[in-house]
């Protein structure tokens, strides 16, 4: 394995989310191999910059052929496409991602500036540190299917889930009501490092330090509950399972402006300025 600058004991695998899915906790985020029938299989995210060398052995330990079909992408941030590139390229396999998000995939466009004012811990003071792109997927890129199927995974779907990002999308399985959510929401307090690293289990909003359309962000978390999922895959945090997942999901969709939007901020401001007088 190539060295990189994240430890070993920063590098969780989660070995069945639900059927057919595994994870891979890499420092704060998390992605996903998804199981397409023959041996094949789908990644979902591909993690940090310099974490390709742990996803390599994740990969080994995990599937029986060591390229997936298809990189899904639920979003283009830095912690979601660091190690996308280098591995499309080894593998030789295309990347989906929303049409939206790929100006900010194939090296035309910088995403908006990330707003540190949000307050809530470190993680978003640090925020301005963090790459903004323009990320450059190359000859991979591809769009996701308008028809809201996904590349080589029968039996599930992809939904629009703007708000962190225009292009952000989140993957569900009706068949057992498993929703891969990407940064649509977490199952813990993003801005905070304490809680970014131990990850006690919290719905929560999208990681408010990039998030830059709260509007469409409480849009997209209420079009998610009304699925009533049973399973949550996060992008940061851990996964969730029960008959209590909808009811707690629900509580954030109906209590979001309170539990997830900052009470101030750039984006918080221009959202509210939005809204009409009452």
């Amino acid at each position: 394995m190539e060295s990189i600058p994240i430890a070993q004991h920063e590098v969780v695998p989660m070995d069945r989310v639900a059927i057919g899915l595994k994870g891979l906790q890499i420092l704060f985020v998390n992605l996903f191999g998804v199981e397409a029938g023959g041996g094949e299989w789908v990644m979902v995210d591909a993690g940090l910059p310099h974490s390709a060398g742990y996803i390599r052995s994740w990969v080994k330990q995990n599937f029986r052929r060591r390229a997936p079909l298809a990189i899904i992408l639920t979003h283009g941030h830095f912690d979601h496409v660091g190690a996308c590139r280098e591995l499309a390229d080894e593998w030789q396999c295309p990347v989906y991602a929303h049409e939206l998000e790929h100006p900010y995939l194939n090296g035309s466009r910088h995403y908006p500036p990330p707003d540190p004012s949000v307050g809530g811990g470190l993680m978003a003071r640090m925020s301005p540190l963090y790459p903004k792109g323009p990320f450059d997927l190359g000859e991979h890129l591809l769009a996701l299917p308008m028809d809201g199927t996904v590349p080589h995974l029968g039996g599930w779907r992809w939904l629009h889930t703007p708000g962190h990002t225009e292009g952000h999308v989140s993957l569900f399985r009706p068949e057992d009501s498993t929703l891969l959510v990407g940064d649509a929401f977490c199952t813990t307090k993003t801005e905070s490092f304490l809680k970014a690293m131990s990850q006690p289990p919290e719905l929560s909003g999208p990681p408010a330090y990039f998030t830059t359309d709260w509007d469409s962000a409480r849009a997209s978390v209420r079009k998610l509950a009304s699925l009533r999922p049973q399973t949550l895959a996060p992008g940061h945090g851990r996964s969730m399972h029960g008959a209590e997942v909808a009811e707690k999901l629900e509580v954030l969709a109906r209590d979001f402006d309170r539990i997830a939007m900052p009470e101030h901020g750039k984006y918080t401001e221009e959202s509210a300025k939005k809204k009409p007088a009452a």
